[in-house]
């Protein structure tokens, strides 16, 4: 199953990458409209949360060999 994923996400360029990044931002801005009590979440918790969930994906980009 994740071969098949891998041969998938190699046809993708960079435009493609954005472009799914884009429509995770607006889809997180219609989120927020639906359940605004989700913004009233103090920034410190918000700050960790991107620290813990982006570092995975960087150590594995930069440091991983």
């Amino acid at each position: 199953m994740f071969e098949k994923m891998n041969e998938r996400m190699k046809k993708l360029n960079c435009m493609d990458i954005g472009m799914v990044k884009w429509s995770a931002f607006l889809f997180g801005i219609i989120v927020a409209k639906i359940f605004p009590q989700l913004l009233k979440i103090d920034y410190i918790i918000l700050i960790l949360l991107v620290l813990i969930l982006g570092a995975r994906p960087l150590y594995r980009f930069w440091f991983k060999k």
